[in-house]
């Protein structure tokens, strides 16, 4: 396995929370894409000896911390995530770019439905219809986050 400059992995993760506090207006808002999810996805495929479920844990409460939210909520679904793809990386890995897009997006509609659960176990108020459109945008930014982020890890943008 060719190694990479271990920056790219925190740098792409710190623009993923970074994608999340962008202000959007107040209709698209539910329609934020996960992208902590989507980075920690491509870097759990892709490298399963650097980032695991700790990581993910780890990862979701700076996320928690970063937005204000419920502390652990996200930690919660980033390590339910990152199981369901160590889980099933073998075959992830190999499927076609379009496959895979298919597949993140059953997993972040499964991530939706965490979420869900959480507010609804817990008394928060019930989450509009429109936040449930998130995963199809998700899925649909996959292949360019794949690519970008493989660009990144392979050094392409060095060759130029």
């Amino acid at each position: 396995m060719r190694s990479y400059p271990r920056w790219t992995l925190y740098a792409s993760l710190a623009v993923a929370l970074l994608l999340g506090l962008l202000p959007l207006p107040g209709a698209l808002q539910p329609m934020r894409p996960f992208w902590i999810g989507l980075v920690l996805a491509y870097w759990l495929i892709e490298d399963p000896d650097r980032v695991g479920l700790g990581f993910a844990f780890l990862l979701g409460l700076v996320g928690d911390i970063v937005d204000g939210g419920l502390l652990g909520e996200q930690a919660l679904r980033l390590v339910i995530l990152a199981f369901i793809v160590q889980r099933f990386r073998a075959r992830l890995r190999f499927f076609p770019v379009s496959q895979q897009a298919l597949t993140i997006g059953a997993l972040l509609v499964n991530d939706r439905i965490v979420s869900a659960g959480l507010h609804l176990a817990l008394g928060e108020p019930t989450l509009p219809w429109a936040y449930w459109a998130a995963p199809a945008i998700g899925m649909l930014l996959w292949p360019l986050v794949f690519l970008i982020l493989d660009a990144l890890r392979f050094g392409a943008w060095r060759r130029r």
